[in-house]
This record gives structure tokens, C-alpha cells and sequence, in this order.
């Protein structure tokens, strides 16, 4: 059975009580959202190094992280250092988005050294296994989805809500159409004169998913691809497609979670997510951002980011991370590990705002660490810890410098936590009621793991170690 499947009939599986333990929750909890659509536990059968994890609003906002290698650049090796820095920085999922060569053994090799659930394209396989597009038959599409199962993929972006009718819609944008699946389907629909071939094997596909128990990624093939185009008409009558879409894959007992923008005005972002929560009952909202701006090439890491948080806020399971390479060029290990910063802020900072139980231990001990000049405590309560002590050392590299009552910012005499200390001391302000045997453990709190230091500690991984220096 899938995990859909087995939650309806009232088991709870091995899978749940993982998650039950990671998210610090009830294994019944975690059944009962399964049942009801609301979360997915993407977890392939033949995915052995799998460490079970889960999406859903109603727990840790997870974030993805997109890999992959093209024609001009990265082969396998270069993949799996992208892996291992993508797990290590805290990545919740990984998706595989190889359009180059090697696909078949850089995928079989994601899955076999990656502890968290890895996602696919199908449809970039197929543009590889034909001269031209429209070449792609509907039994070569149903091949390479049951192939990449077989090889154990976790969750596939299925770009079946992108329909004939809808492309008109898109003739009046800035940007036209900017999924690359989407632009894909929109040729071949164009050029065969038919429907979606996607669309119209929908079911044979949940075939071939419940036997691998393969998590749909219900793609949004219309997204926007600037601001001028979010909300419009194309982005809405897809959404509307994929409510369909949703309620025939639990029809069919698969598990289904939905992809969301792209590039959204900041005060449209929880519009949007409420609709879509609305229009595909409540299953688990995936959004790549959204970008809150279309001004910054080279920051779009920040500016999705601020989406991101927003997005989050409103009930986004799962965001799909940015790097500073968007819209520029393939991003490399250190593009991997700022984009993931960069959501790993967002999510927290989204699962804090909505009093997400323990989520604030991890601020409030990094805060008494802080003003106890506990730098070593500090560091690894860090998001990224090898960063935060890599500046520090920059100006203060000695050992002597991890007891000192300042920092280089500030220097000996204008430390302001210093100077209120030293104030309280000498009796001229109340003292703090919280002392050094009371500090918070952020790891005793009630948080799920994704909110608890340190980050990139996943059970069972199995990546090759060397690919961020023999050290780490």
C-alpha cells in the first residue's frame, strides 16, 4: 500500500513514526493528515537510504533544493558534491533537474547516496530521447515515468494541469510561458494539434505511482514568470485544473502535492496561497519563491526569500529554494549552500511567526549565548556554523578571542552588551533575571527537527564525504 493508502486504513507504518519522532508530534497525528491529503510522505519503496520526512502546513515548513547538470556543465561527481552540500546546509528534498548527459546514472546515484526524498522532471528525459518534441508519444512518457520509478524517485513533477485550452491565455504576457515543462507541453500540444498527453494518461500514471508509491508534484507549468503576469487568467484556470487533478490522484490512492509561483507582488503572495489551499483542498502547497521583485539578477536569492517567508506564513509546506545563479547560470556548491541559507531563514522565521511549537527555543538560545559571550555556543547553535566562525576569525582568530566580551564590530569599548553587563554589576540597572544555569536548550524544546541546530544532520545519510574538504 501507499502511505495514502495505509493511513485510510487506520495503520500507521514505519514511515510515520519516523516522522512522528523528527516532527516531536504523535504518529497518529501524522496518519490522520496523510489520510486526509493534507501532508505527503514522499517515500519510494526502492529509495533504501531514505530517512522518512514529511510536508505539511500543519508541520515544519520544509525547503527543496534543486540540482542537476546541462549539456555545458557538471557530470556525476560534480552532481553528487552538489548533493552532499545540498544535505549537508539542511536541505528537506532534492530535486534532479539533469538535462545533460549521464542522466540515468546521475539519477541511480542521487537515489542510492541521498537520505532525503530526491524529485524529477520526467518530461526533460523524454526532450532527451527524441530529435524534436513533438516526437514524444504517450508510451515513451508512461516508459521514463515507470523507469525513474523503478530507479526509485520519491516525487515527480507532473506538468498535467497545462491544457490546450489554456494556452490563449497566455498570449498577452510579459513573459509568455517560463516553466521549462511547461513550455515543453505547450509545443508538443501546438504542433500534434492534441490534448496534453499527461493530462489525458493521468490515471495510468497514478498506476504506475501506487505501485512504487511515488508522491505526485503536481507542476505548475503557467506559473508567472514576472509580476505583470501573477494572478492572471492562464495561472488561474491551470490552478483550477490541478484541484481537479489532485482529487483524482487520492481517488487513486496516491499522494499529491502542488507547485505554486514564481513571481508574485508581495501583497499577492497569501492571496495566492489561500486560493490554492481552497481550490485543491488543503493538499501540500509547493512554491519555487515566490520572487517579490524582478530588479535584482545576481540577489534573486533575497528576493525570493522575502516571498518565500510570506508564502510560508500563509501555509506553504514546502519552499523551493533560489540561488543567486536564478535566471543567470547553473548554480554551483557555493550558490547550493546560499540558497539554502537563504530558506532555511525564511521557513524558520515563517514557522516562528506562526508559533510553531519550540521554533523560537532555537532564537532564544542563540540570543543567551550571545549576550553571555559564549562564542563557541554561538557558533554552533549557527545556522551555518562554519560560516558564522569563519567571520568571526577573519579579524579575531585566536583562541583567546572565544572568551573576550567583544567582537571586532564593536571593539573593547563601544560593546554595548558588555557595557550593560558591567551597568548591572555595579548595581546602577536591575539585573536580568535569566542566568547562565537557565539558558534554553534548544534541543529539549518541542520543535520539529528542521527547527533545531544544527542543520544537514540527517539520519542514514549515505553521501561521499569529500565534497566540502576533508575537515567537514
Amino acid at each position: 500500500m501507499t502511505q495514502l493508502q495505509a493511513a485510510r486504513n487506520g495503520t500507521v507504518t514505519e514511515a510515520m513514526e519516523r516522522v512522528a519522532e523528527r516532527e516531536r508530534t504523535s504518529a497518529e497525528f501524522v496518519r490522520e493528515q496523510v489520510a486526509d491529503g493534507q501532508a505527503v510522505i514522499p517515500a519510494n519503496v526502492d529509495h533504501d537510504s531514505l530517512d522518512p520526512m514529511i510536508i505539511g502546513r500543519e508541520f515544519g515548513t520544509k525547503v527543496n533544493a534543486n540540482i542537476g547538470n546541462s549539456e555545458e556543465t557538471s557530470d556525476l561527481e560534480g552532481e553528487l558534491e552538489k548533493l552532499h552540500t545540498a544535505v549537508h546546509y539542511g536541505a528537506d528534498t532534492v530535486m534532479d533537474l539533469s538535462t545533460g548527459s549521464d542522466l540515468d546514472a546521475i539519477r541511480e546515484a542521487n537515489v542510492e547516496h541521498s537520505p532525503v526524498p530526491i524529485g524529477t522532471v520526467p518530461i526533460y528525459e523524454a526532450v532527451k530521447r527524441v530529435d524534436e518534441p513533438a516526437d514524444i508519444t504517450h508510451e515513451l512518457l508512461l516508459d521514463v515515468i515507470a523507469k525513474q520509478a523503478r530507479q526509485g524517485v520519491d516525487y515527480m513533477t507532473i506538468h498535467a494541469g497545462v491544457r490546450m485550452e489554456h494556452l490563449p491565455l497566455t498570449d498577452g504576457r510579459k513573459t509568455g510561458i517560463v516553466s521549462r515543462g511547461g513550455s515543453i507541453l505547450a509545443q508538443w500540444m501546438e504542433e500534434n494539434g492534441m490534448e496534453n498527453p499527461l493530462y489525458t494518461k493521468f490515471e495510468a500514471i497514478c498506476d504506475i505511482f501506487v505501485d512504487y508509491d511515488v508522491t505526485f508534484s503536481l507542476g505548475d507549468g503557467l506559473r508567472p514568470g514576472s509580476l505583470a503576469d501573477a494572478g492572471d487568467e492562464a495561472q488561474y484556470a491551470e490552478l483550477d485544473t490541478l484541484g481537479e487533478l489532485t482529487r483524482t490522484a487520492w481517488d487513486n490512492g496516491v499522494q499529491v502535492m502542488v507547485e505554486g509561483p514564481g513571481h508574485v507582488p508581495m501583497d499577492e503572495v497569501a492571496e495566492q496561497v489561500e486560493r490554492q489551499q481552497r481550490v485543491c483542498d488543503g493538499a501540500p502547497f509547493y512554491v519555487l519563491g515566490p520572487l517579490v521583485t524582478d530588479i535584482a539578477p545576481g540577489y534573486d536569492h533575497i528576493t525570493s526569500a522575502i516571498g518565500a517567508t510570506e508564502a510560508a506564513r500563509a501555509g506553504a509546506a514546502m519552499l523551493c529554494y533560489v540561488t543567486p545563479k536564478e535566471h543567470l547560470g547553473l548554480p554551483e556548491q557555493e550558490d547550493v549552500r546560499d540558497g539554502l541559507a537563504a530558506y532555511r531563514i525564511a521557513a524558520h522565521s515563517a514557522d516562528v511567526a506562526n508559533g510553531r511549537d519550540g521554533a523560537r527555543a532555537w532564537d532564544d538560545a542563540l540570543s543567551e549565548a550571545r549576550y553571555a559571550f559564549d562564542w563557541r555556543e554561538q557558533f554552533d547553535l549557527a545556522l551555518d556554523p562554519e560560516r558564522a566562525k569563519s567571520y568571526h576569525d577573519q579579524t579575531l582568530p585566536g583562541d583567546n578571542y572565544k572568551e573576550a566580551r567583544f567582537c571586532s564590530m564593536c571593539g573593547v569599548d563601544f560593546c554595548s552588551m558588555r557595557i550593560d553587563q558591567d551597568a548591572r554589576e555595579d548595581g546602577e540597572m536591575t539585573d536580568i533575571e535569566t542566568g547562565s544555569d537557565e539558558r534554553t536548550d534548544a534541543g529539549d524544546s518541542a520543535a520539529a527537527e528542521v527547527n533545531r541546530p544544527p542543520v544537514g544532520t540527517h539520519g542514514g545519510a549515505s553521501v561521499p564525504s569529500g565534497a566540502l574538504g576533508d575537515d567537514e
